[in-house]
């Protein structure tokens, strides 16, 4: 049986770790050639190893946008094309309103929304016709989450931005969703959360548990393969039921 990727080139910011990885070593596993950005070369290295398939690793901060224009560059001097463009690195912390800093402001919308908008808008001239853009949006997006105000923002922005990019890019036939994870249990949200609290968030979820890397990248696996043909322009919510009430 065929691989629903083979021969296809992906490209996953922010794939070295969580659920950029979960998504690459699904790419992977299908038959496409990935292309990994993150900060930290060590676990890139790493992610590389894990992923497989030849994967290859661009140390490159999604918010600058000449680290964007080097990780395109690279693609450009292999001779190849896009065929599914992973724009999923992504910045958050908690920052109560009253306190939030300008720093923090900044910080959270060059990653979220400027470095995201950059990155599809540079990918332009090696995107081929048809290629499936997926953003990694956020359950935040339409829930109101104390102390993540700016973040749950920059994921409505994503969200939004969708509805007029599927219009502006139609004549290259491009499919561009929006994927929503809900609680991922990932290193960045360990970071965040002491794991004693992981029961009792999983016992606010309908399905009864966090979601892992790999549910995300079954998901994105649907919208990069020609099983999403026709759908475009959705935000698919992949959080065990949680946004819904």
């Amino acid at each position: 049986m065929s691989r629903k990727l083979e021969g296809k080139v992906a490209v996953v910011t922010g794939g070295s770790a969580g659920i950029g990885l979960g998504i690459a070593k699904q790419f992977a596993a299908e038959g496409a050639l990935v292309y990994i950005t993150g900060r930290r070369q060590g676990e890139l290295d790493a992610a590389v190893a894990a992923i497989g398939n030849g994967a290859v690793a661009v140390q490159a901060d999604a918010s600058k946008l000449a680290d964007l224009d080097k990780l395109y560059d690279v693609i450009k001097k292999a001779n190849r094309q896009i065929d599914i463009l992973v724009l999923n690195a992504g910045f958050y912390e908690f920052m109560k309103f009253g306190e939030i800093t300008e720093e923090h402001f900044d910080k959270t919308y060059n990653t979220n929304v400027r470095g995201l908008l950059f990155g599809f808008q540079k990918a332009l001239p090696i995107l081929r016709d048809g290629a499936s853009i997926i953003l990694t949006g956020s359950i935040a997006a339409s829930k109101g989450i104390p102390t993540m105000s700016v973040y749950s923002s920059t994921k409505a922005a994503i969200r939004n931005l969708v509805r007029s990019w599927i219009i502006d890019t139609k004549e290259r036939g491009f499919r561009i969703n929006v994927l929503s994870p809900g609680h991922t249990l990932t290193p960045g949200l360990s970071g965040l959360i002491p794991a004693e609290a992981y029961e009792g968030i999983a016992g606010t979820i309908p399905l009864g548990r966090m979601g892992t890397p790999e549910d995300m990248g079954k998901t994105a696996l649907f919208l990069a393969s020609d099983d999403s043909a026709y759908i475009t322009g959705v935000e698919i919510h992949v959080d065990g039921g949680v946004a819904q009430y």
